[in-house]
């Protein structure tokens, strides 16, 4: 029955061919001789096959032998490896990272410092959140997430309780679509002009979530809560806003949305954050992915 295999099995199988003889494998294990074959005749025992050939003076391999010796060395290997990462478990605790980074946030650098940070620390497990607004430090503050990517200028959930610290900023631009009126006017645009447009504003779904919104030029406002929907919307010319230019990069080459000045009206990067609560002590995992989310 191959339930019954073992590894010590597979291990003696192992050692014979490298060895080329039943001795040599139990000087190599340190076993005696009598358990090296008794290791092997189980396993042949549970394949119902002959792995070695018993006419000749030296251990030569059967073609089942042959065939099964590449799939025990993989066994082995993966067994290696496994008792490897336990052991970095035991020793140091399975790393874990819960994040919650907010939908402006670099999409790419955030998958690249994902894959450098899973190159690094192979056994983290990862939970990522994608949020707006508040809804990061909301997660911090319940504790279903240890840091949170932040835009600095969202007001802060509790401020007693929660923490930021500068990590990286985005280059902000506004735009709409070429049929949109403001595409067609000539010169910078004033604050007045762009008051009496649609502006579409992303806002998250808690209660009073207008109250942070940013950048807003007057009172005609469409509220959606999906970064990915306000893009759609400004590209089918229903309004005008502002968008990081990493989101809106290839729009703006293709010409399906067009960049508009604004005059006296200064509008600054995007400045993100992390947050975490106060007195958390971030772990070599969290440290290193706040690092290179801080590298974009």
């Amino acid at each position: 029955m191959l339930d019954n295999v073992t590894i010590n099995q597979l291990r003696a199988f192992v050692a014979v061919c490298d060895q080329g003889s039943f001795s040599g494998a139990a000087r190599k294990l340190g076993r005696a001789q009598s358990a090296i074959s008794h290791a092997v005749k189980a396993l042949e025992s549970a394949f119902d096959v002959e792995l070695f050939d018993r006419d000749t003076r030296k251990a030569q391999l059967t073609a089942a032998g042959r065939s099964l010796l590449p799939d025990a060395r993989a066994v082995i290997s993966r067994t290696e490896e496994m008792k490897t990462r336990a052991g970095s478990i035991a020793r140091a605790g399975a790393p874990q990272v819960s994040v919650a980074v907010d939908v402006y946030f670099p999409r790419a650098h955030l998958i690249e410092s994902l894959r450098t940070l899973q190159a690094e620390f192979p056994t983290a497990a990862i939970n990522l959140r994608i949020t707006t607004m508040q809804g990061g430090e909301r997660l911090v503050l319940e504790k279903m997430c240890a840091l949170a990517v932040t835009i600095q200028n969202v007001p802060e959930v509790s401020p007693d309780a929660v923490e930021r610290h500068w990590l990286c900023e985005a280059e902000m631009v506004t735009l709409c679509a070429p049929s949109h009126p403001l595409a067609s006017t000539p010169k910078s645009i004033p604050v007045d002009e762009f008051g009496r447009h649609v502006q579409i504003v992303v806002t998250d779904n808690q209660p009073e979530a207008e109250k942070t919104q940013q950048g807003v030029a007057g009172k005609r406002l469409w509220l959606v809560n999906d970064l990915g929907a306000k893009r759609d919307l400004l590209k089918a010319g229903l309004g005008w806003g502002h968008m990081p230019r990493h989101l809106v990069g290839e729009d703006l080459v293709g010409g399906e949305l067009v960049e508009l000045e604004r005059r006296a009206w200064h509008l600054g990067p995007l400045v993100f954050v992390i947050s975490q609560r106060r007195g958390y002590d971030l772990s070599p995992c969290e440290s290193r992915l706040v690092e290179l989310l801080g590298k974009p």
